[in-house]
This record gives C-alpha cells, structure tokens and sequence, in this order.
C-alpha cells in the first residue's frame, strides 16, 4: 500500500470533523501537494470544496513556513557573509576570494534556474507544479533572492489553481462513475 492509498483509506475511517485535517496534512507533503490531497478527500468521500480548501490550506501553509524559513536563513548567511567581508577588508588591506559555489542542486536546480530566468517568479509559481513540488519551488526563489510576500502571493496563486483545477476533473469523474 501506497501512501497515496493509506491516506484515502485514514479519510474513510476516521469522523467528518476530522477529515479535512488528514486531507490538509496530506497536502503538506511535497509531491501529493494540494493536488493529490483534494484527490484523496474526494475519492475518500470528502466533498469536493471542502476537500479543496482542506488541501489548499495544508499546502499554503507547508510552503508559506518554508519560504518565511529559506528567506530568512538567505538573509542571516548574506549578513554574515557581508560582515566577513568588511572584516577581511579591514584587517588584510583587501578581499579574500570567496571559493564558487559548489554544484549543489544538479539537474533539478538547473531546471529551476533556467525557469526562472525565462519565466520569472510567476511563471515559475504557477508552471512549476509540472516539474517540481511547490515546497521546492518556494524554497528555491528564496534562496534567489525574491521577497517573501512576492513568493507566498504567487504560490498562493498556483496552489488555488492547480487544486480547483484538478478538484474539478476528479470530482467530474467521481460524480460520473457514480
């Protein structure tokens, strides 16, 4: 059994109250996202708009503490790394050279960098689903740089798209079959 499979089994048994709750901590979870968690809440009996807001919640909320996290972790390391330099500066008479960055995300960052630079931050917010889960993607354009609320408006944005979009098609087909 999948996890995919036990969360919908956990939305069948355990009370209405808490459904939404399994379905919003499903949607926390980088991969099945918003997108698979209003899946879960609808194939597990949850209505599709109470299975949407549910899965969109819990994944806001996931990337919104990650991006509030990764921004300010870029702002404390470029703090001291500016620090370090004045230091430098002021006792040896110059720079010393800072060694490159080391090849750290291989192809997934390479991905991002290159959508990034083509599509911008909404480009990358919303088209991003496709390649990445929006965990990464948020935690990504912190690290580039970009304002936290410029982040958290964009994936807001996408997580709210994808997930209707896909509670339309999986509620369509749950309300055909049945």
């Amino acid at each position: 059994m999948n996890l995919i499979e036990t969360f919908q089994g956990f939305v069948a048994q355990v009370p209405e109250l808490v459904q939404p709750l399994i379905v919003a901590l499903a949607g926390a979870i980088p991969f099945i996202e918003g997108e698979g968690a209003v899946s879960i809440g609808i194939i597990g009996g949850i209505h599709p708009v109470v299975a949407a807001i549910a899965a969109m919640v819990g994944n806001f909320l996931c990337v919104a503490v990650l991006a509030i996290a990764s921004s300010g972790a870029r702002t404390a390391i470029v703090n001291r790394s500016r620090s370090r330099e004045a230091v430098l500066a002021g006792t040896s008479g110059g720079v010393e050279s800072v060694p490159a960055e080391s090849e750290r995300g291989g192809a997934r960052r390479e991905k991002f960098q290159r959508a990034f630079e083509r599509y911008g931050v909404p480009g990358v917010s919303l088209l991003g689903p496709l390649l990445l889960p929006t965990q990464f993607t948020a935690t990504m354009l912190a690290a580039a740089g970009v304002g936290k609320v410029r982040i958290l408006i964009w994936q807001a944005v996408a997580i709210i798209g994808w997930t209707t979009i896909v509670a339309v098609i999986v509620g369509s087909a749950v309300y055909a079959i049945r």
